[in-house]
């Protein structure tokens, strides 16, 4: 008997971003609210992070609530009808349920039902997964129009005595809507990760040992020094790396967007990348602080904001943290 052919799908050859929306945690804490428990200062915290206030969600707030809002505004700035987006991924590590998954709830909420829905789990990295599977799931037919969202309430995991990253972490939320395009908008993906530093961020102990009383809640952790050296000279190769996917150089960028993890690495990043005084770097960290999956496109919410007229140019965005992930890509921004 004579198999049968089978059909596989086929898209468009280029998709793009089309629009951003954000949601911060509507509390801004200084540095002087954290610095007691953990015996420092608002100069140390400055000089060390480049912190100055990071943004908190209430206790009434999850990240799910977060997600919504800045999914709602990308959708309304799109001019994508709800129903039309087939395809709802969200980046986080803060999902307080295993499951349903956030991204299933969110796409009821935003009338995006009966989309394709998941979460991700990839960390600061996450965003940058998440838009790489968009690109890659619209282009092969399997969607048409995606919802990238990058949510975390860290404020959840954070235990205020903890020196080495309790202090950093903020909440908030950054959503973009990715579809077809007539040119590229979205060039290759850079991404893997390096398991084998697993131990150099990451919770601290599991939801079964604190289910069995031998763990206190988990929180984040991490072993400051190997984080910044992985980051400032690992990373910066994946990020040339990225550079040479997209075909381009960083004289042709106009924006710089990396994780917003730490001002003294995104300042290093800069040196490593010989970047033009031409690019615009994203400084989010600021005033929003460390927000893992949600960094990335809430420092290009603000920078968008800020610079309007970046909009149509390329930027470099790269994500890394816990696992240790990674994924950089270049895009144009919307």
């Amino acid at each position: 008997m004579t198999r049968p052919t089978l059909q596989q799908s086929h898209g468009p050859a280029y998709t793009r971003i089309y629009s951003i929306g954000a949601a911060r945690g509507e509390n801004a804490v200084p540095n002087d609210d954290l610095v007691g428990p953990i015996n420092s200062s608002d100069e140390w915290i400055q000089q060390r992070t480049g912190i100055v206030t990071r943004a908190r969600a209430g206790a009434d707030v999850q990240a799910i609530d977060l997600a919504t809002d800045a999914a709602r505004e990308a959708i309304e700035r799109s001019g994508i009808s709800p129903e039309l987006i087939d395809l709802v991924i969200v980046a986080t590590i803060s999902n307080v349920q295993q499951t349903p998954s956030m991204a299933a709830v969110v796409a009821d909420r935003v009338g995006s039902n009966p989309a394709a829905a998941y979460d991700t789990n990839a960390a600061c990295a996450g965003y940058a997964y998440a838009v790489a599977q968009a690109d890659a799931l619209i282009r092969t037919g399997a969607a048409h129009y995606a919802l990238v969202i990058g949510a975390e309430k860290l404020s959840d995991v954070v235990d205020p005595t903890d020196r080495s990253i309790s202090f950093l972490l903020g909440d908030g939320a950054g959503a973009v809507v990715i579809g077809p395009s007539d040119t590229p908008g979205i060039a290759p993906t850079v991404w893997g990760s390096d398991g084998s530093k697993a131990g150099a961020v990451g919770m601290n102990s599991t939801l079964t040992e604190f289910r069995d009383g031998a763990a206190e809640w988990p929180t984040l952790r991490q072993e400051g020094q190997t984080v910044f050296r992985w980051a400032v000279w690992d990373m910066a190769k994946v990020a040339k790396q990225a550079l040479d996917a997209a075909g381009v150089t960083s004289a042709d960028l106009a924006a710089f967007i990396p994780h917003q993890a730490n001002m003294r690495i995104i300042d290093e990043f800069a040196k490593q990348l010989k970047l033009p005084e031409t690019v615009v770097i994203a400084r989010d960290i600021e005033t929003t602080g460390n927000t893992s999956a949600a960094s990335i496109p809430l420092a290009t919410h603000r920078l968008l904001e800020e610079h309007p007229e970046l909009s149509g140019g390329l930027a470099l965005q790269i994500g890394f943290g816990a696992g240790l992930v990674f994924g950089a890509q270049v895009v144009v921004l919307p």
